[in-house]
């Protein structure tokens, strides 16, 4: 199966100058997640008042719905600072301890990843354990005031005494097709693409819910466009575009298709276990349960039973299937 997917959330190597450009920078300028933001500029209003750095703030939900950004936006909003690092790039206890002494009182710390840390901060001070065995001995360092701003597509993985550390905790969601429609028009404004609304509608709706991919098929729908020589993008060259780059109107790739029609067609519609379902369609188990199947249980394609993955009524009629195998 292919490395990258048009339609997966996480960001591509050669996307994050492009998604700097595009970033909104004040919580006035961010589409969609109105009451994480409603909720947010109180917290900072207060925080601002009261001279006193936000409470760390953790960030979760599936890639490319924005965490990053909003952790941009925090800083911003704050008037702080802010420095980027991620869980895996945080080998060691000494890792962190030479980042978290360096800050600046009031400066934001983010934490992209941050279920790969293996440490609890305590608050205002950082312990060290330093040797081994009878002779390890625990050193504290005090800590400025500091805003930690953590970003996870894991939550559960987060160990208790790190997530009791976050006095803020939001959960990002797939965004309405409404608000991906004015992410289409504001990147497609920044870029100098001319698209009118049939052309970002038709964007919008093949988005799955993720303005990275929004973002991403404007870029490629404007490579059609340029390469055909239209003067904008039309709600038929989009559709066109978007029906070659095998993008369907639901968002779905080939490899998501697979997956429903091979519960369709090998497993009479389901129940299959995971294991079952993996090696049938060549990809390992955990990538199908955390990259594909949320989304096709988002659009009420797929459900889990206890027996096993089962495709719905609405997935055979999207797939022009009969419903054979299955109760309505």
């Amino acid at each position: 199966m292919a490395d990258q997917r048009i339609v997966d959330g996480a960001a591509e190597s050669d996307e994050q100058a492009l998604e700097r450009t595009l970033r909104p920078r004040r919580l006035a300028e961010y589409v969609g997640q109105q009451r994480i933001k409603d909720n947010l500029a109180v917290f900072i209003e207060a925080a601002r008042g009261r001279a006193e750095p936000l409470d760390h703030t953790l960030l979760y939900g599936p890639p490319g719905l924005g965490k990053t950004t909003l952790a941009h936006v925090i800083a911003r909003e704050m008037d702080a600072p802010i420095r980027v690092t991620s869980g895996p790039s945080i080998e060691k206890a000494g890792d962190l301890a030479a980042i978290l002494t360096s800050l600046q009182d009031g400066e934001v710390l983010f934490v992209d990843e941050i279920h790969r840390l293996g440490r609890a901060l305590e608050d205002g001070a950082l312990d060290l354990v330093i040797g081994n065995g009878p002779g390890a001995r625990t050193v504290r360092l005090d800590l400025p005031r500091f805003t930690l701003v953590g970003a996870t597509t894991r939550f559960g993985l987060l160990s208790p005494p790190l997530r009791d550390r976050f006095g803020i905790v939001h959960r990002l969601d797939y965004y309405a097709e409404s608000d991906l429609l004015r992410i289409a028009r504001r990147s497609a404004s920044i870029l100098g693409v001319a698209v009118d609304e049939g052309g970002a509608q038709e964007i919008a709706r093949r988005s799955r819910g993720t303005p990275r991919i929004t973002n991403r098929l404007l870029r490629r729908v404007r490579d059609f466009m340029q390469v055909e020589g239209a003067e904008r993008i039309t709600a038929e060259g989009s559709a066109a575009a978007l029906e070659r780059l095998e993008v369907d109107r639901f968002g779905l790739d080939e490899l998501d298709r697979k997956i429903l029609l091979t519960i369709a067609d090998k497993f009479d519609g389901g129940p299959v276990g995971l294991a079952t379902l993996s090696a049938a369609v060549g990809e390992d188990s955990g990538t199908i349960e955390e990259i594909y199947e949320p989304y096709l249980m988002q659009v009420g394609f797929l459900d889990r039973t206890p027996r096993g993955r089962r495709v719905t009524r609405l997935a055979y009629e999207h797939l022009e299937r009969p419903g054979r195998g299955i109760l309505f």
